[in-house]
Parts: structure tokens; C-alpha cells; sequence
């Protein structure tokens, strides 16, 4: 049975969060070890640019520091095509020419990318790199022929867009040479992880994530900040559960689900406290995120062979992204000096 094709990936913006490994790390890892993928998983500089064009430093210095990240938490090059976007040249040629099949309206008309647009405020001032960087990532996927794109439920706009530029493509010169993507999700209930402070969202920007790289201490120290009931004052008090940040971690990183409930039975009658509460809390994520903190340390003692990885993983990506180029412009007729 042929394996199915897995593209994902990350910009490098910073080092990653355990929400990055809740919502898409941890399940990368599992489908690549499942043995029914092949697997590539992309540190996406170009894209990253897209909003970062007067801060390069920013993108140099956290792409070795997201390849970190990802061998932390298991991705395995052996088993992983690992690597660079700027460094695949077929995929900046692909956005040219899927860019002639996509009209400025759908590009502006894209959920994802409004709401995107809005949060960086960028007003009037929209790079146009950002602006078509749903079909740069149509380009991503469909040069490995990707049919599996783990991504989060707000992304799914994104990927119907590349399915649109796939049909449109295969349509347009009679050839059915690319695959139309379909999206993995993150089982329920492990969707989107809130901030520390209580945010909907953990972000590096909002400063409320605690990272993967976070030594014993620091964890712990974001972990006794954390928003919970601010209506929970003393230990009698009862305390509410639903929106308390400590539960909703626990909830998706305890093993023991069952002292989790008895935990919040007793916080609602009263007589549990925040403290021990968080406490626990820490002790949890400890025993997840300890090992990975250990493995990253080791990692990070040889930069160059974390480099060298990278280097060989593109390699590859550029290997099998020339050959769908090849199929393109073979559908597109502008391999002109083929027979010469």
C-alpha cells in the first residue's frame, strides 16, 4: 500500500511553545512514526520574511533554534525529510506560476489571511508577499505531492485555496499532474492551548507561552503565574473550573485523568488552593517536557551537525521538488529546449 505524502511546517520566528507541540508537534511524531507517511516537515524562512523583511537577524537566529525544537521532540531525520523553504528554488518558481491562476479578490477574500491582515495591523500597508503567501504555500505542498497537511482548524481556508489552485492548474492544461491536499486536525480537545495569562491564545509575540528550550525553573515560574479564578481568593473558597487556565493544561497533559477530575470536584466545593493546584500542575508538564528539555540540551552541543542535517534534508526536498517543476512546465509547455 503506497504510504501517504505529509507536508507541514513552521516559520521561524522564535523558539517553539508547548502549544506548537500540543497542536501540531506531538501528532507530527506520531503519524511519522507510524510508518504510513512519508514525512516532509518545512522551516519556512521565506514566508516567515513575509512580515519580517527589515528583521532578518530575527529569522537567522531562530532557525536553528526551531530545528532544535524539532529534534526535541522526536522528529527523526532518518525518518523526516527536514528542511529549508529558501533553500528549494521549485517552490518560489511554482508560486510564479500558480499566482497567474489565483485573481487579487480571492487572495483578499481568504478568512485566514483577513484575520491575519487585522491582527498585525499593518492597515493600508499589506506587504505583498503576505498577501499571496496562500499560494507560496500551495506551491509548498503540492511540489511534494503532499495529499496530508497537518494543520490547525483556522487553516483550513488556506488549504481550500490550494485545492482551488490544483484544480484550476489541472484544469487549465489538461494534465492531472497535482494532488489536491486534504488537512489532518488535532484531535479534539487538543486544538489551540490559551496563554498563561489567560489569553486565547499562547503566542511569542503576547510574551504568555512557556517554550520547549524553558529550563526547570523558568517552567515552573510561568507555571505559579497562571491565570486561574480570580474569584478564588482563599483555599475555602469554591472555585470555578471552567476558563481556569491550570485545568485546561491539565486536562490536556495529565495522564492521570482521573485525579484531575477528583482535583476539580474539590476546587468547586472549596479547599483546594491555587498554589498546590499549580504545583501539580508543574509536576505534570515536568514529566512530559523534562525529556525533551534533556534531549534539546544534547542537540544543541553540536550546532553543526544540526546544520548539516538541515543541509541534506534540502537537499532532498530540492531533488523531488525539481521533478514536480518538471511535470509543471511540461503541463504548461515551457520546456521549450527539451528536444534540442
Amino acid at each position: 500500500m503506497a504510504k501517504h505524502i505529509l507536508l507541514t511546517g513552521d516559520r521561524p520566528t522564535g523558539k517553539l511553545h508547548i502549544g506548537h507541540y500540543l497542536g501540531s508537534l506531538k501528532n507530527r511524531v506520531a503519524m511519522q512514526n507510524s510508518g504510513n507517511y512519508e514525512s516532509f516537515v518545512m522551516i519556512a524562512d521565506m514566508q516567515a520574511l513575509t512580515d519580517n523583511a527589515n528583521d532578518p537577524e530575527k529569522i537567522h537566529d531562530s532557525l536553528l533554534q526551531v530545528a532544535l525544537d524539532y529534534l526535541a521532540v522526536g522528529l527523526d531525520p532518518e525518518k523526516t525529510t527536514i528542511f529549508v523553504q529558501s533553500q528549494v528554488p521549485a517552490l518560489s518558481e511554482l508560486t510564479m506560476y500558480y499566482l497567474d491562476l489565483v485573481n487579487l479578490g480571492r487572495l483578499e477574500r481568504n478568512p485566514t489571511v483577513k484575520t491575519e491582515i487585522k491582527q498585525k495591523n499593518f492597515g493600508d500597508s499589506v506587504p505583498a508577499g503576505f498577501l499571496i503567501y496562500p499560494v507560496s504555500q500551495a506551491a509548498d505542498i503540492t511540489a511534494f505531492k503532499a495529499d496530508s497537511v497537518p494543520v490547525g482548524d483556522d487553516q483550513e481556508p488556506m488549504l481550500e485555496q490550494a485545492r482551488e489552485i490544483v484544480r484550476t492548474f489541472n484544469h487549465t492544461y489538461h494534465k492531472d499532474v497535482l494532488v489536491e491536499p486534504q488537512g489532518v486536525f488535532p484531535p479534539k480537545g487538543q486544538g489551540r492551548l490559551p496563554g498563561i495569562d489567560g489569553n486565547a491564545k499562547m503566542s511569542k509575540s503576547l510574551g504568555n507561552a512557556i517554550y520547549l528550550s524553558d529550563d526547570a525553573d523558568t517552567m515552573k515560574k510561568k507555571v505559579m503565574q497562571m491565570y486561574t479564578d480570580p474569584g478564588h481568593i482563599h483555599v475555602e473558597d469554591p472555585g470555578k473550573v471552567e476558563g481556569n487556565t491550570v485545568f485546561t493544561y491539565l486536562d490536556a497533559f495529565a495522564t492521570d485523568q482521573a485525579k484531575v477530575a477528583e482535583l476539580k470536584a474539590q476546587y468547586q466545593q472549596g479547599g483546594l488552593g491555587d498554589v498546590k493546584l499549580k504545583r501539580y500542575l508543574n509536576d505534570v508538564l515536568e514529566a512530559e517536557f523534562g525529556p525533551i528539555r534533556d534531549r534539546r540540551a544534547q542537540y544543541a552541543k553540536d550546532p553543526a551537525a544540526v546544520l548539516a542535517m538541515l543541509k541534506k534534508g534540502s537537499a532532498h526536498a530540492r531533488e523531488v521538488a525539481e521533478q514536480t517543476l518538471q511535470e509543471v512546465r511540461d503541463a504548461i509547455g515551457l520546456n521549450y529546449f527539451t528536444h534540442y
